[in-house]
Protein backbone atom coordinates (compact mmCIF):
# COMPACT_ATOMS: atom_id res chain seq x y z
CA UNK A 1 0.00 0.00 0.00
CA UNK A 2 0.94 3.30 -0.64
CA UNK A 3 2.36 5.73 1.97
CA UNK A 4 -0.20 8.03 4.60
CA UNK A 5 -0.33 11.54 2.96
CA UNK A 6 0.57 14.39 5.72
CA UNK A 7 -1.69 17.63 5.50
CA UNK A 8 -0.38 20.76 6.72
CA UNK A 9 -2.17 22.67 8.79
CA UNK A 10 -1.96 25.19 5.49
CA UNK A 11 -4.05 22.72 3.21
CA UNK A 12 -7.50 21.86 3.93
CA UNK A 13 -8.07 18.62 4.00
CA UNK A 14 -11.17 16.84 2.70
CA UNK A 15 -11.69 14.51 5.75
CA UNK A 16 -14.06 11.67 4.16
CA UNK A 17 -11.29 9.33 3.84
CA UNK A 18 -13.25 6.20 2.87
CA UNK A 19 -11.61 2.78 2.71
CA UNK A 20 -12.15 1.02 -0.21
CA UNK A 21 -15.51 -0.78 0.13
CA UNK A 22 -17.05 2.61 1.41
CA UNK A 23 -15.40 4.02 -1.72
CA UNK A 24 -17.36 1.38 -3.73
CA UNK A 25 -20.63 1.53 -2.22
CA UNK A 26 -20.34 5.51 -3.24
CA UNK A 27 -20.11 4.88 -6.68
CA UNK A 28 -22.96 2.46 -6.25
CA UNK A 29 -24.88 4.94 -5.11
CA UNK A 30 -23.93 8.16 -7.50
CA UNK A 31 -24.49 5.87 -10.62
CA UNK A 32 -27.98 4.71 -9.45
CA UNK A 33 -29.08 8.00 -8.50
CA UNK A 34 -27.44 9.95 -11.96
CA UNK A 35 -29.12 7.20 -14.22
CA UNK A 36 -32.50 7.85 -12.86
CA UNK A 37 -31.93 11.68 -13.75
CA UNK A 38 -30.64 11.54 -17.16
CA UNK A 39 -33.43 13.53 -18.64
CA UNK A 40 -31.79 16.39 -16.75
CA UNK A 41 -28.18 15.62 -17.06
CA UNK A 42 -28.39 15.35 -20.82
CA UNK A 43 -31.08 18.10 -21.26
CA UNK A 44 -29.44 21.66 -23.38
CA UNK A 45 -31.21 24.29 -21.38
CA UNK A 46 -31.40 26.39 -25.22
CA UNK A 47 -34.25 23.45 -25.80
CA UNK A 48 -36.33 24.48 -23.16
CA UNK A 49 -39.03 25.42 -25.22
CA UNK A 50 -38.37 23.41 -28.59
CA UNK A 51 -37.96 20.16 -26.04
CA UNK A 52 -41.08 21.41 -23.80
CA UNK A 53 -38.50 20.47 -21.12
CA UNK A 54 -40.50 21.89 -18.39
CA UNK A 55 -43.26 19.44 -19.62
CA UNK A 56 -40.66 16.67 -18.57
CA UNK A 57 -40.99 17.30 -14.80
CA UNK A 58 -43.30 15.72 -13.06
CA UNK A 59 -46.24 17.68 -12.69
CA UNK A 60 -46.34 17.97 -8.98
CA UNK A 61 -42.91 19.09 -9.06
CA UNK A 62 -44.02 22.02 -11.14
CA UNK A 63 -46.85 23.17 -9.10
CA UNK A 64 -44.54 24.50 -6.74
CA UNK A 65 -41.16 25.26 -8.21
CA UNK A 66 -43.08 27.81 -11.31
CA UNK A 67 -43.72 30.42 -8.39
CA UNK A 68 -40.08 30.27 -6.65
CA UNK A 69 -38.38 33.78 -6.97
CA UNK A 70 -34.73 33.56 -7.63
CA UNK A 71 -33.72 33.89 -4.14
CA UNK A 72 -36.08 31.03 -3.28
CA UNK A 73 -34.80 29.19 -5.67
CA UNK A 74 -31.32 29.51 -4.51
CA UNK A 75 -31.89 28.67 -0.65
CA UNK A 76 -34.28 25.72 -1.50
CA UNK A 77 -32.56 24.20 -4.05
CA UNK A 78 -28.86 24.90 -4.34
CA UNK A 79 -27.75 26.15 -1.11
CA UNK A 80 -27.20 22.94 1.29
CA UNK A 81 -26.54 24.47 4.23
CA UNK A 82 -29.28 27.06 4.28
CA UNK A 83 -30.91 26.89 8.31
CA UNK A 84 -33.98 29.04 7.21
CA UNK A 85 -35.90 27.31 4.91
CA UNK A 86 -39.44 28.52 4.18
CA UNK A 87 -41.48 27.03 1.68
CA UNK A 88 -44.38 28.83 0.06
CA UNK A 89 -46.16 25.37 -0.53
CA UNK A 90 -45.68 21.62 0.21
CA UNK A 91 -42.97 20.29 -1.69
CA UNK A 92 -43.97 16.55 -2.67
CA UNK A 93 -41.31 13.68 -0.88
CA UNK A 94 -39.77 13.31 -4.53
CA UNK A 95 -38.37 16.80 -4.83
CA UNK A 96 -37.28 16.87 -1.36
CA UNK A 97 -35.68 13.28 -1.63
CA UNK A 98 -34.22 14.67 -5.12
CA UNK A 99 -32.10 17.45 -3.47
CA UNK A 100 -30.91 15.39 -0.10
CA UNK A 101 -29.89 12.78 -2.33
CA UNK A 102 -28.16 15.44 -4.58
CA UNK A 103 -26.47 17.01 -1.64
CA UNK A 104 -25.54 13.72 -0.11
CA UNK A 105 -23.90 12.42 -2.61
CA UNK A 106 -21.49 15.28 -3.84
CA UNK A 107 -17.92 15.89 -2.24
CA UNK A 108 -18.59 19.06 -0.28
CA UNK A 109 -16.62 21.58 -1.62
CA UNK A 110 -15.75 23.52 1.02
CA UNK A 111 -13.84 22.71 4.13
CA UNK A 112 -13.68 23.99 7.51
CA UNK A 113 -16.36 25.64 9.32
CA UNK A 114 -17.64 26.71 5.47
CA UNK A 115 -17.99 23.06 4.80
CA UNK A 116 -21.12 22.00 2.81
CA UNK A 117 -22.14 26.05 2.78
CA UNK A 118 -22.53 27.66 -1.17
CA UNK A 119 -21.14 31.14 -2.03
CA UNK A 120 -19.79 32.38 0.79
CA UNK A 121 -19.59 35.52 -0.81
CA UNK A 122 -16.24 36.33 0.99
CA UNK A 123 -13.18 36.63 -1.25
CA UNK A 124 -10.12 34.53 0.68
CA UNK A 125 -8.19 36.59 2.99
CA UNK A 126 -5.39 37.26 1.57
CA UNK A 127 -7.24 39.55 -1.02
CA UNK A 128 -8.86 41.67 1.93
CA UNK A 129 -6.24 44.67 1.24
CA UNK A 130 -6.09 44.71 -2.18
CA UNK A 131 -8.90 42.27 -4.43
CA UNK A 132 -6.32 42.40 -7.64
CA UNK A 133 -3.26 41.24 -5.34
CA UNK A 134 -2.18 38.26 -2.86
CA UNK A 135 -0.65 39.27 0.14
CA UNK A 136 0.89 35.50 0.84
CA UNK A 137 2.39 35.63 -2.22
CA UNK A 138 5.39 37.56 -3.03
CA UNK A 139 5.17 40.57 -5.42
CA UNK A 140 7.62 38.83 -8.46
CA UNK A 141 5.35 35.87 -8.20
CA UNK A 142 1.90 38.73 -8.61
CA UNK A 143 3.01 39.85 -12.43
CA UNK A 144 0.90 38.82 -15.21
CA UNK A 145 -0.71 36.33 -13.25
CA UNK A 146 -4.80 37.10 -12.29
CA UNK A 147 -6.16 37.27 -8.47
CA UNK A 148 -7.66 33.26 -9.46
CA UNK A 149 -4.41 32.12 -10.20
CA UNK A 150 -2.63 33.68 -7.50
CA UNK A 151 -4.85 31.88 -5.08
CA UNK A 152 -4.30 28.54 -7.37
CA UNK A 153 -0.41 28.33 -7.74
CA UNK A 154 0.61 29.64 -4.03
CA UNK A 155 -1.94 27.23 -2.57
CA UNK A 156 -0.78 23.95 -5.20
CA UNK A 157 3.01 24.57 -4.87
CA UNK A 158 2.82 24.71 -1.07
CA UNK A 159 0.88 21.13 -1.42
CA UNK A 160 3.55 20.52 -4.24
CA UNK A 161 6.19 21.15 -1.69
CA UNK A 162 5.10 19.34 0.83
CA UNK A 163 5.01 16.08 -1.41
CA UNK A 164 8.27 16.71 -2.63
CA UNK A 165 9.57 16.71 1.51
CA UNK A 166 8.07 13.68 2.17
CA UNK A 167 9.01 11.54 -1.01
CA UNK A 168 12.19 13.15 -0.72
CA UNK A 169 12.02 14.54 -4.02
CA UNK A 170 13.66 17.99 -5.21
CA UNK A 171 12.11 17.44 -8.89
CA UNK A 172 8.94 18.25 -10.60
CA UNK A 173 7.15 17.98 -13.57
CA UNK A 174 4.49 20.13 -14.47
CA UNK A 175 2.79 19.43 -17.24
CA UNK A 176 -0.31 21.40 -19.23
CA UNK A 177 2.35 24.64 -17.73
CA UNK A 178 0.56 27.40 -19.87
CA UNK A 179 2.56 30.57 -19.12
CA UNK A 180 4.51 28.88 -16.34
CA UNK A 181 2.86 30.72 -13.04
CA UNK A 182 3.26 27.80 -10.92
CA UNK A 183 6.50 26.19 -12.72
CA UNK A 184 7.86 29.78 -11.44
CA UNK A 185 6.51 29.80 -7.68
CA UNK A 186 7.71 26.01 -7.52
CA UNK A 187 11.25 26.78 -9.04
CA UNK A 188 12.15 30.50 -7.58
CA UNK A 189 9.89 30.53 -4.42
CA UNK A 190 10.68 26.83 -3.44
CA UNK A 191 13.94 25.53 -4.69
CA UNK A 192 12.50 22.81 -6.96
CA UNK A 193 14.02 21.83 -9.47
CA UNK A 194 10.80 22.26 -12.30
CA UNK A 195 10.72 20.78 -16.48
CA UNK A 196 7.49 22.54 -17.62
CA UNK A 197 6.00 20.66 -20.18
CA UNK A 198 3.12 22.69 -22.71
CA UNK A 199 1.79 21.81 -25.69
CA UNK A 200 1.07 25.73 -27.40
CA UNK A 201 4.83 27.38 -28.40
CA UNK A 202 3.67 30.66 -27.62
CA UNK A 203 3.15 30.28 -24.22
CA UNK A 204 6.17 27.88 -23.71
CA UNK A 205 8.00 31.32 -25.36
CA UNK A 206 6.09 33.79 -22.88
CA UNK A 207 7.15 31.37 -20.10
CA UNK A 208 10.98 31.62 -20.67
CA UNK A 209 10.21 35.50 -21.10
CA UNK A 210 8.51 35.95 -18.13
CA UNK A 211 11.08 33.80 -15.97
CA UNK A 212 13.87 35.99 -17.33
CA UNK A 213 11.62 39.13 -16.65
CA UNK A 214 11.27 37.72 -12.88
CA UNK A 215 15.12 37.71 -12.93
CA UNK A 216 15.63 40.77 -14.19
CA UNK A 217 13.70 42.35 -11.68
CA UNK A 218 15.39 40.40 -8.99
CA UNK A 219 18.62 41.75 -10.23
CA UNK A 220 17.40 45.14 -10.13
CA UNK A 221 16.23 44.77 -6.37
CA UNK A 222 19.84 43.22 -5.48
CA UNK A 223 21.60 46.20 -6.93
CA UNK A 224 18.65 48.41 -5.08
CA UNK A 225 19.06 46.71 -1.79
CA UNK A 226 15.36 46.48 -1.59
CA UNK A 227 14.16 43.10 -2.71
CA UNK A 228 12.06 42.23 0.70
CA UNK A 229 11.66 38.50 -0.89
CA UNK A 230 14.31 36.17 0.02
CA UNK A 231 14.98 33.53 -2.45
CA UNK A 232 15.70 29.81 -1.79
CA UNK A 233 19.35 29.05 -0.63
CA UNK A 234 19.67 26.51 -3.75
CA UNK A 235 18.09 28.64 -6.88
CA UNK A 236 17.23 26.57 -9.56
CA UNK A 237 15.77 27.74 -12.85
CA UNK A 238 12.72 26.18 -14.67
CA UNK A 239 13.00 24.23 -17.80
CA UNK A 240 10.40 24.71 -20.13
CA UNK A 241 9.95 22.61 -23.39
CA UNK A 242 7.16 22.39 -25.80
CA UNK A 243 5.31 19.24 -25.98
CA UNK A 244 2.23 17.43 -25.99
CA UNK A 245 1.77 14.36 -23.74
CA UNK A 246 0.22 12.24 -25.94
CA UNK A 247 -2.90 10.23 -23.60
CA UNK A 248 -1.91 7.05 -26.28
CA UNK A 249 2.00 7.10 -25.30
CA UNK A 250 3.33 4.79 -23.22
CA UNK A 251 5.12 6.06 -19.78
CA UNK A 252 8.31 5.17 -21.07
CA UNK A 253 7.54 7.69 -23.86
CA UNK A 254 6.66 9.80 -21.52
CA UNK A 255 10.06 9.55 -19.89
CA UNK A 256 11.71 10.08 -23.32
CA UNK A 257 10.00 13.08 -23.49
CA UNK A 258 11.28 14.76 -20.52
CA UNK A 259 14.84 13.48 -20.83
CA UNK A 260 15.04 15.49 -23.98
CA UNK A 261 13.75 18.51 -21.78
CA UNK A 262 17.56 18.51 -20.98
CA UNK A 263 18.47 18.75 -24.41
CA UNK A 264 16.32 21.13 -26.46
CA UNK A 265 14.87 24.20 -23.82
CA UNK A 266 12.31 26.66 -26.60
CA UNK A 267 12.34 30.21 -25.28
CA UNK A 268 13.68 33.45 -26.52
CA UNK A 269 16.99 33.96 -28.32
CA UNK A 270 18.26 36.23 -25.21
CA UNK A 271 18.18 36.22 -21.55
CA UNK A 272 18.80 39.26 -20.25
CA UNK A 273 15.54 40.64 -19.51
CA UNK A 274 12.41 42.13 -21.29
CA UNK A 275 13.27 45.80 -22.15
CA UNK A 276 14.91 45.93 -25.37
CA UNK A 277 16.57 49.19 -24.86
CA UNK A 278 18.55 47.32 -21.64
CA UNK A 279 19.38 44.52 -23.92
CA UNK A 280 21.11 47.15 -26.52
CA UNK A 281 22.80 49.34 -23.74
CA UNK A 282 24.05 46.37 -22.01
CA UNK A 283 25.97 45.60 -25.90
CA UNK A 284 27.50 49.08 -26.41
CA UNK A 285 28.90 49.04 -22.75
CA UNK A 286 30.41 45.71 -23.35
CA UNK A 287 31.50 47.07 -26.17
CA UNK A 288 33.38 50.32 -25.33
CA UNK A 289 34.96 48.68 -22.42
CA UNK A 290 36.43 46.26 -24.41
CA UNK A 291 34.55 43.28 -22.20
CA UNK A 292 33.08 40.42 -23.21
CA UNK A 293 29.28 40.22 -23.57
CA UNK A 294 29.03 37.39 -20.51
CA UNK A 295 31.16 39.80 -18.38
CA UNK A 296 28.26 42.62 -18.08
CA UNK A 297 25.63 39.53 -17.14
CA UNK A 298 24.56 39.55 -13.57
CA UNK A 299 25.22 36.10 -11.58
CA UNK A 300 21.58 35.18 -11.83
CA UNK A 301 21.50 35.88 -15.88
CA UNK A 302 24.54 34.01 -16.19
CA UNK A 303 22.81 30.87 -13.67
CA UNK A 304 19.70 30.93 -16.27
CA UNK A 305 21.94 31.08 -19.64
CA UNK A 306 24.11 28.00 -18.03
CA UNK A 307 20.76 25.95 -16.80
CA UNK A 308 19.36 26.03 -20.78
CA UNK A 309 22.69 24.96 -22.39
CA UNK A 310 23.61 22.29 -19.93
CA UNK A 311 21.36 19.45 -18.64
CA UNK A 312 22.11 19.13 -14.90
CA UNK A 313 21.06 15.42 -14.77
CA UNK A 314 23.31 13.34 -13.40
CA UNK A 315 25.59 10.72 -15.34
CA UNK A 316 24.77 6.97 -15.11
CA UNK A 317 26.92 4.39 -16.32
CA UNK A 318 25.52 2.36 -19.36
CA UNK A 319 27.43 -0.69 -19.01
CA UNK A 320 25.21 -3.88 -19.41
CA UNK A 321 22.11 -1.57 -20.49
CA UNK A 322 20.68 -0.46 -24.05
CA UNK A 323 20.63 2.57 -24.93
CA UNK A 324 16.49 2.88 -24.22
CA UNK A 325 16.93 0.72 -20.86
CA UNK A 326 19.71 3.51 -19.66
CA UNK A 327 17.56 6.87 -20.98
CA UNK A 328 14.84 5.24 -18.47
CA UNK A 329 16.91 4.08 -15.81
CA UNK A 330 18.90 7.05 -15.42
CA UNK A 331 16.24 9.85 -14.94
CA UNK A 332 15.89 10.92 -11.37
CA UNK A 333 12.45 10.43 -9.52
CA UNK A 334 10.00 13.36 -9.29
CA UNK A 335 6.72 14.85 -8.37
CA UNK A 336 3.97 14.84 -11.14
CA UNK A 337 1.26 17.94 -11.14
CA UNK A 338 -1.31 19.27 -13.21
CA UNK A 339 -3.27 22.31 -12.60
CA UNK A 340 -6.60 22.14 -14.45
CA UNK A 341 -4.87 19.11 -16.40
CA UNK A 342 -7.63 19.26 -19.49
CA UNK A 343 -9.68 16.50 -20.34
CA UNK A 344 -7.91 13.08 -20.89
CA UNK A 345 -4.68 14.56 -19.82
CA UNK A 346 -5.50 14.09 -16.33
CA UNK A 347 -5.96 10.54 -16.72
CA UNK A 348 -2.86 10.53 -18.26
CA UNK A 349 -1.17 11.15 -15.70
CA UNK A 350 -2.49 9.25 -13.18
CA UNK A 351 -2.29 6.45 -15.90
CA UNK A 352 1.79 7.77 -15.56
CA UNK A 353 2.11 8.31 -11.75
CA UNK A 354 1.31 4.43 -11.16
CA UNK A 355 2.71 2.83 -14.23
CA UNK A 356 6.23 4.72 -13.98
CA UNK A 357 8.66 3.90 -11.42
CA UNK A 358 10.44 7.54 -11.32
CA UNK A 359 6.85 9.20 -10.23
CA UNK A 360 6.54 8.89 -6.71
CA UNK A 361 3.59 11.27 -5.87
CA UNK A 362 1.17 13.09 -7.80
CA UNK A 363 -1.52 16.20 -7.59
CA UNK A 364 -4.04 16.26 -10.07
CA UNK A 365 -6.35 19.14 -10.62
CA UNK A 366 -9.00 18.42 -13.65
CA UNK A 367 -10.76 20.59 -15.83
CA UNK A 368 -12.92 19.92 -18.71
CA UNK A 369 -14.74 16.99 -18.06
CA UNK A 370 -17.11 17.27 -21.28
CA UNK A 371 -13.31 16.40 -22.76
CA UNK A 372 -12.90 13.01 -21.92
CA UNK A 373 -13.08 10.23 -23.76
CA UNK A 374 -15.19 7.62 -22.95
CA UNK A 375 -16.42 4.32 -25.05
CA UNK A 376 -20.07 5.52 -26.00
CA UNK A 377 -18.40 9.07 -27.09
CA UNK A 378 -14.44 8.36 -27.78
CA UNK A 379 -13.61 11.78 -30.23
CA UNK A 380 -15.74 14.59 -28.40
CA UNK A 381 -15.59 18.06 -29.21
CA UNK A 382 -12.13 20.10 -28.55
CA UNK A 383 -9.96 16.39 -28.34
CA UNK A 384 -6.52 17.60 -29.29
CA UNK A 385 -4.97 15.10 -31.51
CA UNK A 386 -1.18 14.30 -32.62
CA UNK A 387 0.41 16.49 -34.68
CA UNK A 388 2.51 13.68 -36.18
CA UNK A 389 1.27 10.17 -36.57
CA UNK A 390 2.50 7.85 -33.66
CA UNK A 391 5.33 5.77 -33.48
CA UNK A 392 5.02 2.24 -33.77
CA UNK A 393 6.02 2.08 -30.49
CA UNK A 394 2.84 4.21 -29.34
CA UNK A 395 0.46 2.63 -30.84
CA UNK A 396 1.47 -0.87 -29.35
CA UNK A 397 0.39 0.93 -26.19
CA UNK A 398 -2.90 -0.25 -25.17
CA UNK A 399 -5.04 2.48 -25.00
CA UNK A 400 -7.59 3.51 -22.50
CA UNK A 401 -10.58 6.30 -22.30
CA UNK A 402 -10.84 8.89 -19.71
CA UNK A 403 -13.66 7.54 -17.83
CA UNK A 404 -14.00 5.23 -16.40
CA UNK A 405 -10.29 4.65 -15.11
CA UNK A 406 -11.22 1.91 -12.80
CA UNK A 407 -12.33 -1.46 -13.00
CA UNK A 408 -15.09 -1.19 -10.69
CA UNK A 409 -16.93 2.14 -12.34
CA UNK A 410 -16.69 0.22 -15.77
CA UNK A 411 -18.60 -2.31 -14.59
CA UNK A 412 -21.47 -0.70 -12.77
CA UNK A 413 -25.06 -0.68 -14.68
CA UNK A 414 -25.46 3.03 -15.52
CA UNK A 415 -21.78 4.17 -15.24
CA UNK A 416 -22.00 6.18 -18.61
CA UNK A 417 -21.84 9.93 -18.57
CA UNK A 418 -22.86 11.77 -21.73
CA UNK A 419 -21.02 14.83 -22.93
CA UNK A 420 -23.47 17.07 -21.71
CA UNK A 421 -23.30 15.54 -18.35
CA UNK A 422 -19.99 15.82 -18.46
CA UNK A 423 -19.76 19.72 -19.81
CA UNK A 424 -22.67 20.18 -17.06
CA UNK A 425 -20.23 19.42 -14.51
CA UNK A 426 -17.80 22.25 -15.27
CA UNK A 427 -20.26 24.88 -14.63
CA UNK A 428 -19.54 26.89 -11.56
CA UNK A 429 -22.61 26.42 -8.51
CA UNK A 430 -21.55 28.97 -6.25
CA UNK A 431 -21.27 31.66 -9.04
CA UNK A 432 -24.50 30.87 -10.04
CA UNK A 433 -26.10 31.10 -6.65
CA UNK A 434 -24.41 34.55 -6.51
CA UNK A 435 -26.57 35.50 -9.73
CA UNK A 436 -30.14 34.05 -7.69
CA UNK A 437 -29.00 36.21 -4.95
CA UNK A 438 -28.53 39.34 -6.75
CA UNK A 439 -31.47 38.90 -9.12
CA UNK A 440 -28.82 39.42 -11.32
CA UNK A 441 -29.73 40.37 -15.43
CA UNK A 442 -27.38 37.69 -16.55
CA UNK A 443 -30.13 35.25 -15.76
CA UNK A 444 -31.94 35.93 -18.52
CA UNK A 445 -29.23 34.94 -21.67
CA UNK A 446 -30.44 31.08 -21.44
CA UNK A 447 -34.32 32.42 -21.50
CA UNK A 448 -32.88 34.91 -24.68
CA UNK A 449 -30.81 31.54 -26.04
CA UNK A 450 -33.62 29.35 -25.77
CA UNK A 451 -35.92 31.58 -27.47
CA UNK A 452 -33.85 32.14 -30.41
CA UNK A 453 -33.63 28.37 -30.69
CA UNK A 454 -37.27 28.20 -31.27
CA UNK A 455 -36.80 30.57 -34.46
CA UNK A 456 -33.60 29.04 -36.03
CA UNK A 457 -35.44 25.51 -35.48
CA UNK A 458 -38.45 26.46 -37.28
CA UNK A 459 -36.54 28.63 -39.96
CA UNK A 460 -33.92 25.72 -40.51
CA UNK A 461 -35.24 22.31 -38.66
CA UNK A 462 -31.26 20.87 -39.56
CA UNK A 463 -29.73 23.83 -37.03
CA UNK A 464 -30.04 21.69 -34.05
CA UNK A 465 -27.82 23.71 -31.05
CA UNK A 466 -25.95 26.13 -33.82
CA UNK A 467 -22.82 27.38 -31.65
CA UNK A 468 -23.74 31.40 -31.77
CA UNK A 469 -20.91 31.94 -28.94
CA UNK A 470 -20.92 34.63 -26.74
CA UNK A 471 -22.91 38.08 -27.41
CA UNK A 472 -21.04 40.45 -26.05
CA UNK A 473 -23.92 42.39 -23.05
CA UNK A 474 -26.06 39.92 -23.94
CA UNK A 475 -28.64 40.25 -20.57
CA UNK A 476 -27.95 44.19 -21.13
CA UNK A 477 -29.82 43.43 -24.91
CA UNK A 478 -34.01 43.49 -25.53
CA UNK A 479 -34.34 40.48 -27.48
CA UNK A 480 -34.69 41.78 -30.69
CA UNK A 481 -31.38 43.10 -30.53
CA UNK A 482 -29.91 39.82 -29.27
CA UNK A 483 -31.61 38.49 -32.18
CA UNK A 484 -30.25 40.53 -34.91
CA UNK A 485 -27.43 39.92 -33.43
CA UNK A 486 -27.28 36.03 -33.08
CA UNK A 487 -29.02 35.44 -36.57
CA UNK A 488 -26.10 35.86 -38.23
CA UNK A 489 -24.04 34.06 -37.16
CA UNK A 490 -26.07 30.84 -38.05
CA UNK A 491 -25.89 32.13 -41.84
CA UNK A 492 -29.81 33.50 -40.85
CA UNK A 493 -30.93 37.02 -41.76
CA UNK A 494 -30.96 39.62 -39.08
CA UNK A 495 -34.05 41.02 -39.82
CA UNK A 496 -35.80 37.64 -40.02
CA UNK A 497 -39.48 38.18 -38.74
CA UNK A 498 -40.21 37.36 -35.59
CA UNK A 499 -43.83 36.65 -33.76
CA UNK A 500 -43.87 39.18 -31.16
CA UNK A 501 -46.71 37.59 -29.21
CA UNK A 502 -45.01 34.61 -29.31
CA UNK A 503 -41.41 35.91 -27.75
CA UNK A 504 -43.41 37.80 -25.09
CA UNK A 505 -45.01 34.37 -24.36
CA UNK A 506 -41.87 32.65 -24.19
CA UNK A 507 -40.25 35.67 -22.31
CA UNK A 508 -43.10 35.26 -19.18
CA UNK A 509 -41.23 31.80 -19.10
CA UNK A 510 -37.69 32.94 -17.67
CA UNK A 511 -38.36 32.08 -14.26
CA UNK A 512 -39.22 28.27 -15.33
CA UNK A 513 -35.70 28.45 -17.31
CA UNK A 514 -33.67 29.15 -14.33
CA UNK A 515 -35.25 27.01 -12.14
CA UNK A 516 -35.26 24.17 -14.50
CA UNK A 517 -31.29 25.29 -15.23
CA UNK A 518 -31.30 25.06 -11.37
CA UNK A 519 -32.36 21.30 -11.20
CA UNK A 520 -29.48 20.42 -13.46
CA UNK A 521 -26.89 22.62 -11.95
CA UNK A 522 -27.92 20.61 -8.78
CA UNK A 523 -26.58 17.47 -10.03
CA UNK A 524 -23.44 19.06 -11.82
CA UNK A 525 -21.17 18.26 -8.34
CA UNK A 526 -22.70 14.68 -8.02
CA UNK A 527 -21.60 14.54 -11.94
CA UNK A 528 -17.97 15.34 -10.56
CA UNK A 529 -18.20 13.45 -8.10
CA UNK A 530 -18.29 10.58 -9.78
CA UNK A 531 -15.79 11.32 -12.00
CA UNK A 532 -13.34 12.01 -9.74
CA UNK A 533 -14.61 8.91 -7.21
CA UNK A 534 -13.60 6.61 -10.27
CA UNK A 535 -9.97 8.38 -10.38
CA UNK A 536 -9.75 7.32 -6.30
CA UNK A 537 -10.83 4.50 -7.02
CA UNK A 538 -8.52 3.13 -10.31
CA UNK A 539 -5.64 4.49 -8.36
CA UNK A 540 -6.64 2.22 -4.69
CA UNK A 541 -7.05 -0.96 -7.60
CA UNK A 542 -3.24 -0.21 -8.03
CA UNK A 543 -2.15 -0.43 -4.72
CA UNK A 544 -2.65 3.77 -3.75
CA UNK A 545 -4.26 5.29 -1.90
CA UNK A 546 -5.24 8.80 -2.10
CA UNK A 547 -6.87 12.18 -0.78
CA UNK A 548 -9.78 14.65 -2.40
CA UNK A 549 -9.09 17.82 -0.95
CA UNK A 550 -10.86 20.98 -1.83
CA UNK A 551 -7.96 23.12 -1.94
CA UNK A 552 -8.76 26.50 -3.65
CA UNK A 553 -11.76 28.54 -2.97
CA UNK A 554 -14.68 27.80 -5.14
CA UNK A 555 -15.87 31.04 -5.20
CA UNK A 556 -12.34 31.55 -6.96
CA UNK A 557 -11.65 28.72 -8.60
CA UNK A 558 -14.95 26.20 -9.64
CA UNK A 559 -12.49 23.28 -10.26
CA UNK A 560 -11.43 23.79 -6.65
CA UNK A 561 -10.55 19.71 -5.81
CA UNK A 562 -7.06 18.46 -6.37
CA UNK A 563 -6.52 14.64 -5.85
CA UNK A 564 -3.28 13.85 -4.21
CA UNK A 565 -1.60 10.64 -3.60
CA UNK A 566 2.09 9.12 -3.17
CA UNK A 567 4.21 5.90 -3.55
CA UNK A 568 5.84 4.19 -0.38
CA UNK A 569 9.59 4.82 -0.48
CA UNK A 570 11.53 2.93 -2.47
Amino acid sequence: MSEQLSVSDDVEEFTASFTAEQQREQAKRLTTFLSQYTHLTDSFIIEFFTENLWQTLPSTWQAVLQDLSYPQTADLLLDASHEDRRYPSVWPLSLLAFRATAHALAYPRECGPDQGRVAALVKPDEFLENQSQSSLLGHIFRKHVKPKKQHEIRKLGMLVKQLCDQTGCRRVVDVGSGQGHLTRFLSFGLGLSVTAIEADHTLVAMASRFDAELLWTLEKEKQKKSCFFQLPEALSIPQHMAGWVNPKASWETFIKQLKEANHVIEGPQTLFGPSKKRRSDLTQTSQSDGLSHNSNRSESEQMLSERLCCSDIPAVSEEGLNPEESLLQDYPDFVLTGLHACGDLSATLLRHFVSCPQVRGITSVACCYMKITTKENPTPPGLISPSSPLTPSTESFRYEFGYPMSSWVKWLPGHQLSYKAREGACHAVEDYVRRLREGSQLLRTHCYRAILETFIRETRPDLRRAGIQTIKKAHLLAFTEYARLGLPRVGLPPDLPLDQERVEAMLKQQSKVVVYFTLTLLLAPVVETLVLLDRMIYLEENGVDSQLIPLFNPNFSPRNFVLVALKPSR
